[in-house]
């Protein structure tokens, strides 16, 4: 039976058809729980980086870089290495390191060719100086690996949370222009073209399988589940969204969850999978620094609540006692936008 998902309060009112004004805003207000993540993505150095202290307050235990951490579009490496020290320069930013454990992924954007993927001819370089930005060990494994996957597991007293970060740009193959005005691009032909490539695909089997984690949370750069707008996302290859599908349900993982980013707005997306017990949420939470303030409206069947296109973040507040997640979009001064509780 489909555990019930619990809407708290849509505190910001962001329709397809209104503006983006501030109908009520509460404080984040302290929880009793076990741990706490805090994620975000598409994010400016060279832009007022309002968010920092905000993500302090919440006293994450861990934050998620979903992608775009920085803007370089660059194959020049000395180009790119200069935007990252820039953006570690960034005060507040560098506060949080100095406390908070960083770990994720990157998108396009820091990874260097626009909408780029498999193609991209500086990407082993880039991987590299992603890695140093992210603190790797220079004796990592993960530095003589392609890719910038990578596995992340907290064993707490009260239960394990198993972080999967997904690399959906280095193996990424060719997306399909679209024939209509109202789309940049549109599915592949069923079956043809990858996100994730054949490596990848095994070690996300592997981890999903033999994974204990009472939360198992996958990290994406691009939506998983909104598959209408005519973007970027796994729906341009929807193979892979169903083996993904078919992955979550033969692995038996608890607790599974995707975060993405990428898109300039914050919304949730909530699937009914069959075979899994509980609905599989995808938090999107964009921008950090500059989201879609033009936002019209776009169809996504699967959302749940509004679209949020102010400045904010993502924040996962567990509660292993009761199963429970709460998801927040949290925006300056610690206002949460929108927010939802998903029991497991």
């Amino acid at each position: 039976m489909k555990k019930n998902i619990f809407i708290l309060g849509l505190l910001v009112i962001v329709s397809a058809c209104k503006t983006s004004d501030v109908v009520e805003q509460k404080p984040v207000v302290a929880s009793e729980s076990d741990f706490i993540i805090a994620f975000g993505s598409c994010n400016k150095h060279d832009e007022v980086n309002p968010l920092w202290d905000d993500v302090l307050a919440t006293n994450p235990n861990l934050w998620i870089w979903g992608g775009d951490n920085i803007y370089a579009d660059t194959d020049n490496m000395e180009e790119l290495r200069s935007v990252y020290e820039a953006q570690n320069n960034i005060p507040g930013y560098k506060k949080l390191k100095e406390t908070v454990p960083v770990i994720g992924t990157w998108d396009d954007h820091d990874y260097g060719l626009n909408d780029g993927g498999v193609e991209f001819k500086a990407k082993k370089d880039s991987e590299q100086e992603f890695l140093d930005f992210m603190g790797v060990a220079k004796d990592s494994p993960r530095r003589t690996r392609e890719g910038v996957y990578a596995v992340h597991n907290y064993n707490l007293p009260e239960g394990k949370i198993k972080v999967l970060v997904l690399d959906t740009r280095y193996f990424r193959t060719a997306l399909t222009p679209s024939t209509s005005k109202e789309r940049r691009v549109q599915p592949n032909v069923y079956g043809e073209g990858t996100i994730l490539g054949e490596q990848q695909w095994k070690w996300l089997t592997e981890e999903l399988t033999n994974s204990d984690a009472d939360f198992n949370i996958l990290v994406s750069s691009v939506q998983y589940i909104s598959n209408k707008h005519g973007f970027e996302g796994w729906g341009n290859f929807p193979h892979e969204v169903d083996k993904l599908k078919r992955l979550l349900k033969d692995s038996k993982a608890k607790g599974a969850m995707i975060l993405s980013g990428d898109r300039h707005i914050s919304e949730f997306s909530v699937d009914n999978i069959d075979g899994i017990e509980y609905p599989l949420v995808d938090f999107t939470s964009s921008g950090l620094t500059h989201t879609y303030t033009g936002f019209s409206g776009e169809e996504n069947p699967y959302r749940v609540g509004e679209v949020i296109f102010v400045k904010s973040f993502g924040m996962l507040d567990f509660n292993f006692k009761t199963k429970t997640v709460n998801f927040k979009m949290i925006g300056d001064n610690g206002r949460v936008l929108e927010q939802l509780r998903q029991k497991y």
